[in-house]
């Protein structure tokens, strides 16, 4: 990853920019592909960045993606949030990055071929 004054934010082990994604426009020269991939055990490649599903912080005080949280008892991360924080999250349909990153690298090598 390039330096940055972006914190990435740890979400299950992954790293998104507070935008929630792994390649952002927004946040300048970050790129955490690499970083994902090999933390997982694999060699890069060139593929597009994943976008992580929002997160939102529960009256407890833990996260849990946007999509299958409570609304009553939630309330939105700043986006403008610049600090490293490791998100606990339980919902595997959401963050379960192998089965997310193995789909993006099979599109990746697909779209080689043609």
């Amino acid at each position: 990853m390039a330096e940055t004054e972006v914190q990435p934010l740890e979400i299950n082990d992954a790293l998104f920019c507070p935008h929630w994604k792994e390649v952002c426009t927004e946040c300048p020269g970050f790129d955490t592909r690499e970083e994902n991939d090999a933390y997982l055990g694999w060699d890069p490649i060139d593929r597009q960045g994943i976008e992580c599903e929002p997160a939102i912080l529960t009256k407890d005080g833990t996260y849990q993606c946007k999509k299958h949280g409570t609304p009553s008892q939630l309330f939105p991360m700043p986006v403008s949030l610049q600090i490293n924080i490791d998100i606990s999250v339980d919902c595997n349909q959401c963050y379960n990055w192998k089965k997310i990153l193995t789909r993006a690298r099979a599109a990746a090598k697909k779209a080689g071929k043609k």
